[in-house]
């Protein structure tokens, strides 16, 4: 940063590419959770091991670190609850399903699948570590072949 606090890169050169790449959980015990979410049928990434694994997420990685290595890197020993993490489905029978998926793997309940007042139907479980998970239908939200969102708002 220069004295006016202007970064050094020129303006061609100031973007965060606006995408989510990889989501990493800070993991207390990564065995429990790596084998919570292959029960719900996710499939791990290559090179996954008991230091660290990752799951494909319709083109976004779900990363478990475990939580004193993720200190370590970061210089923080802070980690909170406060976000949630969101699978979006494609109807609104699926957010049942897959809520209820979510239990039979050892998940807990947090809000049963109910309408939202914001037009959809979701539901929310915890993985064994407390996370909290949104499963979502959202008819404003539309899909590529991968599954990633390709267009959200009134549009689509």
């Amino acid at each position: 940063m220069t004295e006016a606090n202007e970064p050094t890169i020129t303006e061609a050169e100031r973007i965060v590419p606006p995408q989510l790449s990889v989501v990493t959980v800070a993991a207390g015990n990564i065995g429990e959770l790596r084998e919570f979410y292959r029960a719900l049928g996710w499939d791990e990434v290559p090179g996954s091991s008991d230091d660290w694994t990752g799951f494909l997420l319709g083109g976004v990685v779900l990363a478990l670190y475990p939580r004193a290595a993720l200190a370590e890197e970061t210089g923080s020993g802070m980690y909170g609850a406060g976000f949630t993490l969101a699978v979006n489905v494609d109807s609104p029978e699926k957010v049942d399903a897959a809520y209820e998926t979510a239990l039979w793997a050892g998940g807990g309940a947090v809000a049963e699948p109910q309408e939202r007042k914001w037009g959809g139907r979701s539901a929310y479980f915890a993985d064994p570590e407390g996370n909290r998970w949104e499963i979502a239908y959202n008819e404003r939200v539309a899909f590529g072949q991968r599954g990633e969102i390709v267009a959200y708002g009134e549009t689509v």
